[in-house]
């Protein structure tokens, strides 16, 4: 069998297995689930989520306060430094964690398959093969860290930050490689429900990095790269202590060793994971669009400053208080239906809407707010928060609200 068709093969590994015929049970389905009431089926139901989703939401606020720690540690040292790590963090890296991320994502629907058919030994290869899509992928992507200065002042950038951000970036280099091998081994463990071990991973990565900043900024005086190798190591770290639960007999069944399968149907694997990867990596870099199109106001720093972090410029901050909150509000929904969609099979779709509502409505939007009408970072955010995000979500709510889902259940059942 070619590699291609056993990539085929892979991907049509049916979720459930039967016992009796697909009509006895989808009847057992409805008829279990009618003869309970809605808020015996809402309890259970949400007993189940968050024992999924608790562990994942603490992993990834503490993941992302890393972040927003290094960042603030960065303020200690001065506006330049502040304003290049939010450049260099959000922008750079930013663009390189969307890519790897959503590459990575390929492993949630090809490992929770092969998981839910009881092919354990096929989620072991599947991980080594992401791993190896993604680190060839680091490598080509190095030039945009060696290059990021010329980049940045092509993008309007002021010099100074750009010179400097050129410099933090260059030491990110070991956080994207790390990218390519902690997000693949993420997804591997959660799609056996482990997220309980990723959780206390990025706890214990938490507390470290805390630490270790404290005293690289205050104690030891390492500057702005010392400050940003710290956020590498807390990194790192996280990946060791899940790749050592993984091949110390954490998952038995999933992991028996590296193998040479990993490297058949290499071409196949990677078309999967870019294919996967176009929805969630629009999504990511739309803000990151915002923090570019802000270096270019007046006082770019102070508006960089204030758009990445509520430390040091309060007045700044208090104005954009309110499009803060209209943002928490709409990625409390957003993310979800999104999320929906994917589980439903609608990543084209999904693709076309957020290409069409973020980079053709929102970021123009955003710009005319910005710049024609003099509104500022307030008019950018205002414009791609309304333009983009807003209509986003409202598309998403129309297409989930008009789905029949009984036919779309029926329609998994039988598959």
């Amino acid at each position: 069998m070619s590699s291609n068709g056993k990539i085929l093969e892979e991907n049509k590994v049916p979720l459930l297995d039967y016992v009796s015929s697909n009509n006895i049970q989808i009847s057992d389905y409805y008829l279990e689930q009618n003869d309970q009431s809605f808020g015996r089926r809402f309890w259970i139901e949400s007993k189940k989520l968050w024992r999924i989703v608790g562990p994942a939401i603490f992993s990834r606020i503490a993941s992302y306060s890393m972040f927003v720690i290094t960042q603030a540690f960065a303020g200690h040292l001065g506006d330049l430094e502040l304003a290049s790590m939010s450049i260099a963090s959000n922008v750079i890296l930013g663009f390189d964690f969307g890519l790897m991320l959503g590459m990575a994502s390929a492993l949630e629907t090809l490992c929770g398959q092969a998981f839910g058919a009881k092919k354990y030994y096929m989620l072991g290869v599947y991980l080594q093969r992401s791993w190896i899509v993604l680190f060839l992928c680091c490598i080509v992507m190095m030039p945009i860290f060696f290059f990021a200065t010329p980049v940045l002042k092509f993008l309007g950038q002021p010099d100074d930050v750009a010179e400097l951000s050129g410099v933090v970036v260059l030491a990110f280099i070991p956080m994207h490689f790390c990218f390519a091998f902690q997000f693949p081994l993420q997804r591997f463990l959660q799609s056996q429900l482990k997220n309980n071990v990723i959780a206390w991973a990025n706890f214990v990565a938490f507390i470290t990095h805390v630490l270790i900043s404290w005293l690289i900024v205050y104690k030891f005086q390492l500057g702005i790269i010392g400050t940003t190798l710290t956020l590498n190591f807390s990194w790192w770290l996280v990946f060791l202590v899940l790749f050592c639960y993984t091949i110390c007999g954490g998952c038995p069944l999933s992991w028996t060793g590296f193998s040479m399968e990993a490297f058949s149907g290499l071409w196949d694997f990677f078309k999967l994971s870019a294919s996967s990867g176009v929805m969630l990596c629009l999504e990511n870099w739309y803000y990151k669009v915002l923090i570019v199109m802000t270096g270019n106001l007046e006082n770019a720093k102070i508006a960089l400053d204030a758009l990445s972090i509520c430390k040091p410029v309060l007045e700044a901050v208090h104005k954009l208080s309110i499009l803060l909150a209209f943002t928490v509000l709409l990625n409390s929904v957003q993310p979800i239906l999104s999320g929906v969609a994917v589980g439903s099979g609608w990543q084209s779709y999904v693709a076309y809407i957020n290409l069409g509502c973020y980079y053709l409505l929102g970021v123009p939007m955003g710009f005319i707010m910005g710049w024609a009408f003099h509104y500022g970072v307030m008019g950018i955010w205002a414009g791609m928060i309304f333009g983009g995000t807003a209509v986003q979500t409202l598309i998403l709510a129309i297409i989930t609200i008009r789905c029949d889902w009984n036919k779309e259940l029926v329609a998994e059942l039988v598959s």
